[in-house]
């Protein structure tokens, strides 16, 4: 039986339900978008049609129109009330929203039941289509990369395997083979995301300098870094600005964002030295030559375990809509400060003693006054139950 993520109970009442929205599930390469989808139409003993645009060279709007049509003739043949189209890599096909418009519009019009999934792994492209042209027409749902909870019920992995391998659930039976397990995750996993995620669908001057972005993100992940101090790092010559459109594409693809300083301002936020964060740690431990036993005897594990809490609160912020950031002023430092309609929380992780960060804590305290103050680590809340937590319940 197929691991079935927390996302589904959801879709399957929103699919139940009498008045129609199209479901979109966007998200990373390989967390299971298509599974979810296909467990979808058993959970509804639905019949369905599914059709994958990057499995047709150049597809395009006629290509969805033949899909809809399809799915139309197939239920009309059946007589059946209702009837589920799935389209994976809709982003694939340019200006798709404009057509699934009219054909959505269509169907609301005659009264044709055609419940209608689409798939993507470019959630920036996605969500621009969606707000161009299907406005009250859709709802998102944000996919994710596993949780350790998921990966330790699908896989029995206990916590110190998760943070180095990570949420890849497809790589998990690779990882008793560490060399094959690290060319499956760059070559399968990044690789196809930057070159078909990212270079293919938006314009990229400098492909060679995304990539060193991202290697050098991974290498930094968990630490705060100028865009100045970036472009000392790196090869190839660039801006600041082109460093943080960048970082940005990277982010929208699910690999690696830059977290913003909080400030009580949105503007402020923007201008700050991003806080480097990989949404997956498998992204940092494909760097490193090490393997997960030598790893684990080095003072370095505690990046790793920061950057698993670290890509524990990025991934729900993304999946329950809260906003993630950093603080720092001069020397004091809070490591992840979460924010939901004025609602603000602060967490300091511990995974090796330091006074300097209880100071920040302290001062952080008496300029923004959270609402929460959460130690995770040493001698507050143990790392391995933070990890199995969901985020969002903090609020």
């Amino acid at each position: 039986m197929q691991y079935e993520r927390t996302q589904l109970p959801l879709l399957v009442r929103r699919m139940q339900e009498k008045r129609r929205f199209i479901q979109v599930l966007a998200g990373p390469r390989q967390v299971g978008k298509t599974t979810i989808a296909q467990q979808l139409t058993g959970k509804l003993a639905m019949a369905s049609h599914y059709a994958a645009a990057d499995a047709v060279a150049m597809a395009g709007t006629v290509w969805i129109e033949q899909q809809w049509e399809t799915a139309r003739i197939r239920q009309q043949q059946a007589g059946a009330l209702e009837f589920m189209l799935i389209i994976d890599e809709i982003q694939k096909v340019p200006n798709w929203s404009e057509t699934v418009k009219r054909l959505w519009d269509e169907d609301t019009h005659l009264g044709r039941n055609l419940k209608v999934i689409l798939l993507g792994s470019s959630r920036l492209l996605l969500q621009q289509g969606l707000t161009e042209s299907l406005a009250g027409r859709f709802e998102l749902t944000y996919i994710g990369h596993w949780s350790f909870s998921e990966m330790q019920a699908a896989f029995g992995w206990d916590a110190e395997r998760f943070v180095w391998y990570g949420g890849y659930p497809g790589a998990a039976e690779l990882a008793e083979d560490e060399e094959r397990w690290k060319r499956y995750i760059l070559e399968s996993l990044v690789e196809t995301s930057i070159s078909k995620d990212i270079l293919m669908l938006t314009r990229v001057d400098k492909p060679a300098l995304l990539r060193q972005v991202f290697e050098l993100g991974c290498l930094f992940s968990g630490q705060v870094l100028s865009y100045n101090k970036m472009l000392g790092q790196l090869q190839d010559s660039g801006n600041t600005t082109t460093l943080a459109t960048y970082l940005h594409l990277l982010g929208q693809a699910g690999l690696l964002s830059g977290l913003e300083k909080f400030t009580g301002s949105p503007v402020a936020a923007r201008a700050s030295s991003p806080k480097l964060q990989v949404h997956n740690t498998a992204l940092l431990s494909i760097q490193r030559n090490e393997t997960f036993a030598q790893i684990r005897q080095q003072d370095v594990w505690g990046r790793w375990v920061e950057s698993a809490i670290g890509a524990h609160l990025l991934n729900s912020a993304l999946t329950y809509g809260y906003n993630l950031y950093y603080w720092r002023e001069r020397s004091y430092e809070v490591d992840f400060v979460l924010e939901k309609r004025g609602k603000v929380i602060a967490i300091e992780v511990k995974s090796v003693a330091s006074a300097s960060k209880g100071a920040g804590m302290h001062t952080f305290q008496t300029l923004y006054k959270p609402d929460r103050l959460l130690l995770v680590g040493d001698t507050g809340l143990p790392w391995k139950e933070f990890l199995a937590l969901e985020p969002d319940g903090l609020f």
